[in-house]
């Protein structure tokens, strides 16, 4: 006999296990599946974000950081260390714990909010009386019917045609992740976010490491300026990034890897290599849901078709987070897992992608919200610019991080704020007033008559949005 939800959620990651657990916290009976795994088999809840993604690449992050500093910087602190060593292993292992923390604190959400969780893979079966029944095949095989189902199954790594991954020579962001040992040589295939941050790693762990990227700008999609601010200190820092560049062959025969590629300038290029990472960006997961069964409409790049408000074309079926149009990022999915659980529910959901953040965690960090300074040009817009450099902000000095800048876009007539833009220390923090400001239509006025508190890298915000009216105090 087939077991009945309220709403039954397909995919337990950021999108998934928050849909799940507001559509519980509003009274619904609520039901889960997931299929990820830890190696000893049992539930993994989290999905990408949890397992291979935000977390564990933050935990090796923050490690990598923590030997850089004591190795190069320690010193200028008046602490005397000796020789500094790494142990991969052990930062492989933390990063796993932390890993298993997020995994068990999900399971435990899931208790505490009365969600029934399924260990398994999903799969459409047919429509049926009062919705869908949904099949799940994990250790012990499961029938569910739902009358509203969200598909929350995230995306996977795209791989380079004809090279697929084998997490040994050739890596996704999963293999990159579980490197054992310090490669000698690291070549990235993509400058995106993931190959920034697993170059940063490596990088700072002493592997020499070049990133190959196919477009002729340096992430393109950040405001050029602070594209310009945060190449100039990772060309000082020693990675190494070829623009514009063309793959033509990658022979895995030998003990490493060899690449052919055509550089920027036509000319014929080798690079050998111990290890390579692609990440080339990531493409809709729906393998095995069984899509067809029930005439879930896909697109062309096999994501699900989806209106303004995550509705599918099929009556009660909804869909959020990568497997839908927009952004790839965790905390897009979480909005909209909470606005659609709302929406059944009868409320009234709400995303705002105009005011979603970008990070990038790498060193320095990048992130904005809003339009870039080009796309306002493009568009025809009048604004006002305004940026301050950490370099005359007191609290960067003192934590000896003194790169990059805070800029803020504004509206020349209105001075509402159109974007804000950071490279330097910890501006992944930062940025959230910025997206409080942009939320309720804040002018750059506004923020500039806001006491921040000193010393604080905050101040770099206040004097960025004084610097749109050429009356910053600090430079």
């Amino acid at each position: 006999m087939s077991k009945q939800f309220d709403v039954i959620v397909i995919g337990a990651g950021p999108g998934g296990y928050i849909a799940a657990i507001r559509a519980a916290q509003l009274g619904k009976n609520v039901a889960c599946i997931d299929a990820w795994s830890t190696t000893a088999g049992t539930p993994a809840p989290g999905g990408t974000c949890t397992n291979v993604g935000c977390i564990p690449s933050k935990a090796l992050l923050q490690s990598s950081e923590h030997f850089e500093h004591a190795k190069l910087h320690f010193a200028d602190h008046g602490i005397s260390t000796g020789e500094v060593a790494m142990d991969v292993s052990k930062m492989i292992a933390r990063k796993d714990a932390i890993v298993k923390q997020n995994n068990d604190g999900i399971l435990y959400l899931f208790k505490k909010n009365k969600v029934t969780f399924f260990h398994g893979t999903a799969s459409f079966v047919k429509a049926v009386d009062g919705g869908y029944e949904i099949r799940v095949a994990g250790k012990a095989e499961e029938t569910l019917v739902g009358a509203q189902i969200v598909v929350a199954t995230g995306s996977n790594a795209r791989a380079l045609p004809g090279l697929p991954f084998d997490e040994d020579k050739v890596l996704s962001n999963d293999g990159a992740l579980r490197v054992g040992a310090t490669p000698k040589k690291l070549a990235l295939i993509g400058a995106g976010v993931i190959g920034l941050e697993m170059g940063s790693v490596w990088r700072r762990l002493g592997a020499e490491v070049t990133v190959l990227e196919g477009a002729p700008a340096f992430l393109s999609a950040v405001d050029e300026q602070i594209a310009k601010e945060a190449k100039k200190s990772f060309d000082k820092q020693g990675l190494k990034i070829e623009l514009g560049v063309k793959i033509d062959n990658v022979d895995t025969s030998g003990a490493g890897v060899k690449l052919e590629y055509t550089n920027a300038k036509g000319e014929a290029q080798v690079l050998e290599a111990d290890k390579l990472v692609v990440s080339i960006g990531r493409v809709p997961n729906t393998n095995g849901l069984n899509a067809e069964a029930v005439g879930l409409q896909l697109d062309e790049r096999g994501a699900i078709v989806v209106d303004g408000d995550c509705k599918t074309n099929l009556p009660g079926v909804w869909a959020v987070g990568d497997v839908v149009r927009g952004p790839m990022l965790a905390h897009k999915a979480e909005e909209e897992g909470v606005a659609v659980a709302e929406r059944i529910a009868g409320q009234h959901g709400h995303v705002n992608f105009a005011t979603i953040p970008w990070v990038i965690y790498t060193n320095p960090e990048i992130a904005w919200v809003g339009r870039t300074e080009q796309q306002l040009k493009a568009d025809g817009v009048k604004y006002k610019a305004g940026s301050f450099p950490f370099l005359a902000n007191g609290r960067a000095r003192a934590l000896g991080d003194t790169t990059g800048m805070v800029k803020f876009l504004a509206d020349a007539e209105t001075d509402e704020i159109l974007g804000v833009h950071m490279v330097g220390p910890m501006v992944s923090e930062l940025i959230s007033e910025a997206v409080v400001a942009m939320e309720f239509k804040a002018s750059s006025e506004d923020i500039a008559r806001i006491c921040h508190a000193h010393p604080s890298l905050s101040e770099a915000t206040k004097e960025a949005a004084l610097a749109v009216d050429k009356r910053t105090l600090n430079f």
